[in-house]
């Protein structure tokens, strides 16, 4: 596999301390750190430096009612996030949102990512889902607890993350791309869906472009994963060979779908004036994706199963 860029959303500088999260002496022993600081948020959106950094305050602008999670150590600092509810749909990104992502710097998003979907998860996770009872939260913010002592269960929860599959279909040196409904005028990006229960990836990925595009293919080969905290997937970027250029496409999930040349991707990419598409923003994975199919010119993949799926 030719080289590409690393997806974004990873690469943080966290130091997640997962022996430690259930020690509560190690916990409070981090509070009380000076060098202790709070991840700056209003609402779900990270506060952006001029510089392209998260910004960090002092523990004593955490909401007094709301629990702290210690997100981990960077540089040997305690790292927190409040854990304040947040009334926000999770899947969805403003524009002070956008605005944010596109001035991170890769390393911090990725940090911002594990933070938000903490938050998230917790606003949304209140209450027991075998019981009913409320939960509270424990293992330093990364889980909940349906105390027994509180009348629960005792059932532990843990934060999920939904795996999803996102991919290309190439047929003929070209690859299958895509636009829905609500995106930008004029952006196309790859095809993507949930895996579903008892479904391997590369079952997802034939069912998927089936499904939308009626596309059959064979020969799946993984590429590269990312975390996608909108609200909390693993995004799992594959490739696979179409067996046919005709598209059926299903007009509930897609507005449109077309092939793309390795030129027009290439532009795409580029931002160039004259591209027949706008790309998918760098720090999605559907970017690392088409990049990293332009590198793949002349190579010869490796796949995951050599079989036809659809």
């Amino acid at each position: 596999m030719a080289d590409f860029p690393a997806p974004g959303f990873t690469g943080s500088p966290l130091v997640r301390i997962d022996i430690e999260r259930g020690n509560r002496g190690y916990f409070d022993q981090q509070v009380a750190s000076l060098s202790a600081r709070l991840l700056r948020l209003d609402g779900l959106t990270p506060q952006v430096t001029d510089d392209g950094r998260l910004s960090w305050g002092s523990l004593a602008e955490a909401d007094p009612q709301a629990e702290l999670a210690l997100l981990g150590l960077i540089d040997g600092k305690p790292r927190f996030v409040s854990l304040a509810r947040v009334d926000e749909d999770p899947a969805q990104r403003t524009t002070a949102m956008n605005t944010a992502l596109t001035m991170l710097e890769p390393e911090e998003a990725a940090t911002y990512a594990a933070a938000r979907c903490l938050v998230d998860w917790h606003s949304r996770h209140g209450f027991c889902a075998r019981c009913g009872r409320e939960s509270r939260v424990f293992r330093s913010g990364w889980a909940r607890l349906c105390d027994r002592d509180q009348g629960g269960c005792g059932i532990e929860h843990f934060p999920r993350t939904d795996p999803v599959v996102i991919m290309l279909a190439e047929f003929e040196d070209r690859v299958l791309v895509g636009r829905q409904h609500r995106w930008p005028q004029g952006r196309y990006s790859a095809l993507a869906g949930f895996v579903e229960v008892g479904e391997s990836i590369e079952e997802a990925v034939a069912r998927e472009l089936h499904e939308e595009a009626g596309i059959v293919v064979r020969d799946v080969r993984y590429v590269a994963s990312q975390p996608w905290p909108f609200p909390s997937q693993l995004m799992i970027a594959c490739i696979a060979r179409a067996e046919s250029n005709l598209i059926n496409l299903d007009a509930n999930e897609l507005e449109h779908a077309q092939w793309a040349s390795r030129d027009d991707v290439r532009a795409a990419l580029a931002g160039s004036s004259d591209a027949p598409f706008l790309a998918p923003p760098p720090y999605a994975i559907a970017h690392t994706l088409l990049t990293a199919w332009l590198g793949e010119a002349g190579s010869d993949q490796p796949t995951m199963r050599s079989r036809p799926w659809g």
